[in-house]
This record gives structure tokens, sequence and C-alpha cells, in this order.
């Protein structure tokens, strides 16, 4: 099938060795300013979602899918409503928990913490704790060994190892005839955990359902259910669902609730990212006005030419929207390629870096994170491929008006 006209034409300027060189250095830095873009705007955006998938997991390593709490802070009969929230297909696992806050010394050394009684098999369940075990094992909390497993960062603020005792100090005081006095118990340290939010490591503390049970004067209760959901963005609904079906009063409470303001910024800030990203490929794609500019002057008397023998401005017009449009194109790929590679190969570019440099890009002391995450959604490459060629294409309309204006006979006048 023959082309149109206009196509080949617009193609061939392309193409063509230019007699103007500034011309074609005008095109190529906007083609490389374009791919560079779009390069940065994948290889950014991917950092974020990375970014956001590594935190989401290692919050959701502590914190259940869904939290149901009793109405007063305390449950009775948690088997029963771990059953009813089986029920829904949704549920993968349900684990009771207390929880409650407490103090906790050694030596010299004084820390407030938040105490989770568990029972690990359940919460195995639930949550991924078992994975961030660096020492000891959560198996270890057994009912009567008193046994804790403290966050990292706690523990380092005790000075204190697996073997060592700590004394956990429960606000619940006991009357005596001297007044009250505060509730006191010796545990041992049997397991250290890290998940790398600085919130859990300096400040949670797991024991034993039982243990935490008998020291809060709790019996038989607890103080809720958590519980874990096939897909963690079903969460909100099946809460609405749950506060409907429960036969008990309780607070139900879900992640995207717990930490909505954390997620909330995130996405802000990842927003925000591509709008100043996307500035850079503005100014590359209007780089592409000049450039169709000085090739509309270039090109007068082709154009005249071209008018003279019947070619409506409508095609002129088209010409250079081609030219531009191919400009664009190739910058795109080049940029999609690049920033593709790039984000599917963080992990190795980083290194790479750092030993060049002889520096580390990521403190863990720093930052929440010792390695650069990234994770490529295919989305977001589409949305700044959409993006970047609207721009582009928009850069070409007022020079190939321009050029859909020129009066033949001015044009050829001095030809």
């Amino acid at each position: 099938m023959t082309l149109p006209y206009e196509l080949r034409i617009g193609l061939r300027y392309t193409r063509a060795k230019r007699r103007n060189h500034f011309i074609s250095f005008i095109s190529l830095i906007s083609m490389l300013g374009i791919a560079l873009g779009v390069t940065a705007l994948i290889v950014v955006l991917s950092v974020m979602n990375g970014f956001q998938t590594e935190l989401r997991g290692r919050i959701l390593a502590v914190v259940s899918h869904v939290q149901i709490s009793g109405a007063d802070g305390e449950m009775s009969g948690w088997e029963a409503v771990a059953r009813d929230a089986a029920k829904l297909p949704e549920v993968r696992g349900a684990a009771p928990y207390v929880q409650a806050q407490g103090m906790l010394s050694s030596g010299a050394s004084v820390r407030g913490a938040m105490v989770r009684g568990i029972i690990p098999r359940e919460e195995e369940k639930v949550a991924d704790f078992a994975a961030h075990v660096k020492d000891g094992s959560l198996e270890s909390l057994q009912p009567g060994a008193f046994n804790i497993v403290l966050g990292s960062e706690l523990a380092r603020a005790l000075g204190v190892f697996p073997g060592d005792r700590v004394t956990l100090i429960a606000p619940q005081g006991v009357v005596t005839p001297a007044g009250v006095a505060p509730r006191l118990k010796t545990f041992t340290v049997s397991g250290v955990f890290e998940v790398g939010m600085v919130e859990y490591d300096s400040a949670l503390a797991l024991i034993r359902l039982e243990d935490a049970q008998k020291l809060y004067r709790m019996e038989d209760r607890v103080s809720g259910v958590r519980l874990k959901l096939g897909d963690l963005f079903d969460a909100p609904r099946i809460v609405r669902q749950l506060a409907d079906t429960l036969a008990v009063p309780a607070y139900l409470s879900d992640w995207t609730r717990s930490h909505a303001n954390f997620f909330r910024a995130v996405q802000i800030e990842k927003n925000m990212m591509f709008i100043i990203l996307s500035l850079i490929v503005a100014v590359a794609a209007f780089n592409l006005v000049s450039t169709l500019v000085m090739a509309v002057t270039d090109k007068q008397a082709d154009i005249a030419i071209l008018r003279t023998l019947g070619a409506a401005p409508r095609s002129v017009m088209t010409i250079f929207i081609v030219q531009g449009a191919l400009i664009g194109f190739i910058g795109l790929g080049l940029g999609v390629l690049g920033g593709v590679t790039l984000a599917s190969n963080i992990d190795v570019v980083v290194p790479f870096i750092e030993r060049l440099l002889g520096t580390q890009l990521f403190s863990k002391e720093v930052y929440y994170i010792s390695s650069l995450p990234s994770e490529l959604q295919w989305r977001d490459v589409l949305t700044i491929t959409a993006v970047s060629f609207a721009l582009s294409l928009a850069a070409t309309l007022y020079p190939s008006w321009r050029a859909a204006r020129v009066n033949p006979a001015e044009a050829l006048r001095y030809e």
C-alpha cells in the first residue's frame, strides 16, 4: 500500500542530511532531552513504588491486615469471633492478642514498651515475625516460661542479649498495707527481632499470651483478634462486612486506617515527583518548537513548490507534524528503553555507583532501608509514554500551522 505523500515527505525531511547543521543539533538535543526526561520519570516512579511496597511489607509484618478489638479494650470468647471472621472467604488466618503498656528495666536502663501477648503458632498465620527474628525464635514463648522477645533497638537501649533477664513493670498496681505497689515480673530475653521500622524495633516486646493474661489480670480474656486477608487491599471492604456480621461489640480497624497518613504522604510524594519530572519532558518536548520553526524557515521554498503543485495547507501542516512527531517518538522510545532497563537493574547500578564513589548512598542509620528498592509497574510506563507523546505532539502544532500559512509568491520571490 502506497503511503500518503504527506507522510513520505515528513519521513524524508527527518532522514535527510540537513544543509543547516544547527537544526540537526537542536533536533538531537530535543530527542535526547525527551529520552532523559522519560528515563528519569520511569526510574523515579519505580523507586517510589519499590519504597512503598518495601515499607508496606515491613509494617504488615507487625500490623495485621484487620484488627478486631474489644469495645472496652477486652474481649471474651475470641474463638467464636475468629470462627465468624473465618467464614469470609477472603480471611486466611486469625490470631488472638493481648496488648498493653509496660515498663522494661535492666540494671540502670529503663524503657517504655508496648507489650503484646501472642501465641506463636497462631501469630504466624497473620504476621511474618518469624522472618525478622535475628536471634532466638518465637517458639521460645511457652506458657509459664515467662520469656520475652524484644525489638532490636529496645534490646540495645536496655543493653540485654538473649539469656539476660529484664523486669516488666505493669501499670496496674497491687494494693498493700503500705500503699499501691506496681506489678513486677522478671522475664528472660529469648529472642531479638528487627523489622526495619524504628517505631516497632524500639518499642515492641512480645510475650506469651497466657503470661500476658496473668500479668495484666485478664483471666481468659484477650484484647482482640488479628486477621490476615488473601488480598491486603480488600481490608476496608472486609471491615465493613464484619461490622455488620459480628455478634459482639467490637472496634474494627485495618492497616490503611492505622497508617493512613503515612501511605497518603507517600502517594502524594509520588504524584508530586511525577508532576515535577514531567516538566523535564515538557521542556525537552517544547525544544521541538524551535527545531520545527527553523525547519519551516529552511524549507520555505519546498513549501511554496508544494503549494503551487496543489498541496492543501492541511497537507503542509501534516508534513511537519509527522517530522516533529517522529523526533519525539524516537526520543520517547530511547527513554522507555533506558528507563525500563535501569529500573529493572537498580540493584546492580546503585552498588556500582557506591563502589565507584567509595561511599554508601543509603545509610542504615539514617534511612528506613539500606538499599534502593525498585518495582517497575507497566501502568506507570504507559502513563508516562502517553503524556510524553502528547506533549511532543502538542509542540509540533504551532510550527506546522506557520508552515501551512506560508505564501508561495513571497517564498519564491528571491529564489
